[in-house]
């Protein structure tokens, strides 16, 4: 008896097809980049997940969205005309009348709300209305975590680009221009990298107020050079291939060899680095912000959570849960880098 063939039987995968096999073939890799975007989508959705504010309520009939709009004390039955404190026992009095209704975030704390009527002095180990405990400021852990978590995501992912995108344009340049150009580059790139950028940024933050924005350009001005080495030695060995050659006798241009021959096989090396890059931003960060040179004031950081931790040594829990948040973290980044750089290899791709 003769089987059914089908078609894609007899169509070898292509290469991404290939390596996203591979990569899933490693159980702890891909567990971990599911869990990391399972994390990253709560923090990107933290409004919803922990807020001081319902989502939506309803009192006297009508219907109100405090998660969107802001509502005076007197709409709900208060004295004043300033912003609604929902966790005020009068108005959560007056919410819970009959006819009205309330659906609250699963953890009922912003990353800046001070919990004025908690019963314990800050910083106040879990209990029930802090699943996490809070800081010596009297703001919860959860919250402070969950949006410092996203925080740093967010800038690790908008470092890791801007460097990606400046490493792979220098280091293309120097490999396949090679000569005087990769000699200057070589040399700027060893004095550049002399410079302590620590000191830099002490300057900078004592003469611009900080931000987060002109974080970013600081550290973007250093952290594109490991990714340029790596992107220049892959061009310099590329230029010398034969399909290289046969394009160039062709009279293909320079810019078209490059974006459409050599780049697509120089970013192997690239791609791999990428989740330790992100690591290491995320490092950096945390870093700074342990020593008070990093994000603003007042936004939520898991190095301002570390620095609150050392100054007070017997409120374990914001110690504790920080580094569980940061370990884990860079776990999963780590277990991510080696299962893509075992997908990427050629060597286990002829495998």
């Amino acid at each position: 008896m003769y089987g059914w063939i089908r078609v894609s039987d007899l169509i070898s995968p292509s290469p991404g097809r290939r390596a996203w096999q591979r990569f899933k073939r490693n159980r702890l890799g891909y567990f971990s980049l599911v869990v990391f975007c399972v994390l990253v989508l709560l923090s990107l959705a933290a409004e919803l997940v922990s807020n001081d504010r319902p989502l939506v309520l309803r009192y006297q009939g009508q219907l109100y969205l405090p998660l969107l709009h802001d509502y005076s004390e007197k709409t709900f039955g208060g004295d004043f005309d300033t912003t609604t404190d929902y966790l005020d026992p009068f108005i959560q009095a007056q919410l819970a009348k009959d006819g009205n209704w309330v659906l609250y975030a699963p953890n009922r704390y912003g990353p800046k709300t001070l919990n004025y009527f908690a019963k314990f002095p800050n910083p106040s180990g879990p209990s029930r209305d802090n699943w996490l405990g809070t800081d010596d400021r009297g703001r919860d852990l959860l919250a402070q975590l969950l949006y410092g978590f996203r925080v740093s995501v967010l800038f690790a992912l908008a470092l890791t680009l801007v460097s990606v995108v400046v490493g792979v344009v220098t280091g293309a340049l120097q490999g396949y221009l090679g000569g005087k150009t990769d000699l200057v580059f070589q040399r700027f790139i060893e004095i550049w990298s002399s410079m302590p950028y620590l000191y830099m940024l002490i300057i900078f933050s004592a003469i611009f107020t900080p931000s987060i924005s002109l974080l970013l350009v600081l550290l973007s001005l250093f952290g594109w050079m490991g990714l340029s080495d790596y992107t220049r030695a892959e061009f310099l060995r590329n230029r010398q291939m034969d399909y290289v050659r046969s394009a160039r006798a062709l009279g293909v241009s320079d810019m078209q060899i490059i974006w459409r021959h050599i780049l697509p096989n120089s970013l192997t090396p690239v791609v791999s680095f990428l989740p330790f890059q992100m690591s290491a931003s995320i490092l950096t960060l945390t870093s700074l912000d342990f020593l008070g040179l990093g994000v603003p004031p007042g936004t939520p950081s898991l190095g301002e959570l570390l620095s609150q931790g050392k100054n007070n040594i017997d409120a374990w829990w914001i110690s504790l849960s920080t580094f569980v948040v940061l370990v884990v973290t860079l776990l999963l980044l780590t277990f991510m880098g080696d299962a893509l750089r075992d997908a990427l290899d050629p060597r286990k791709a002829q495998a």
